[in-house]
């Protein structure tokens, strides 16, 4: 997740943005369901990530989302873990009773992100973002290709354009990959952040080298 600035402006209120996360969560359960252990080996659109790898850093990312709804995220490094499936719906459904249960009256809360404070509706919507598209990867290594579907798709496309600019290009993220403007709003959104249907069979568009980070969205 960047942290550009402290006060990035997103267009949902908090309880909007906790229904995102919710859509989200359901969305990426489905693909988690065609996870299994002979698959972990498998390379993922996450550069250089086996399917294990980015399993375990999705259960780090709800930690830390979860974390947040106590009104601070640590951004220290964390030891790799074991990631089994099961924790990880356990943890999903942890992470949205956290924010369903932390809904401020004032939408313009911060959570501290290190040194940053970030809006708490824009830090769920950035949840949200993360949870859908690391769950398309996860159906991408395991052959289930579930399409993100359209109206959540929608509802991400304009998060992520506030999210994901120039510098995150190269060390966190591909460049964005072409997509006609008819295109329907999950192709949009793969490719701003630079995701394509054949991501696994197509060479990266930027640094070959670039790695996700730990509790935070990177391709």
């Amino acid at each position: 997740m960047g942290a550009r600035s402290a006060r990035c402006p997103v267009s949902a209120a908090l309880g909007g943005a906790v229904e995102l996360l919710e859509r989200s969560l359901g969305y990426t359960r489905g693909t988690l369901a065609d996870v299994r252990p002979e698959l972990l080996d498998r390379p993922t659109p996450c550069v250089g990530w086996s399917l294990g790898r980015l399993l375990a850093h999705m259960e780090d990312a709800l930690d830390a989302f979860t974390e947040a709804a106590s009104g601070r995220v640590r951004v220290d490094p964390v030891p790799e873990t074991t990631t089994r499936v099961e924790a990880l719906r356990e943890k999903a459904c942890a992470l949205l009773g956290a924010w369903a249960a932390a809904r401020p009256a004032d939408e313009e809360q911060e959570v501290a992100v290190g040194d940053v404070g970030i809006d708490a509706p824009l830090l769920v919507a950035t949840a949200a973002l993360e949870i859908t598209v690391h769950g398309w990867d996860v159906g991408q290594a395991t052959g289930s290709a579930t399409r993100i579907p359209e109206d959540l798709a929608r509802g991400l496309l304009g998060v992520a354009e506030q999210v994901i600019g120039p510098l995150d290009r190269g060390p966190r993220f591909a460049c964005p990959r072409p997509a006609p403007a008819e295109a329907s709003y999950d192709v949009r959104l793969l490719s701003w952040t630079g995701r394509g249907a054949h991501h696994l069979t197509e060479p990266p568009l930027c640094n070959p080298h670039e790695r996700p980070s730990r509790r935070g969205l990177a391709s």
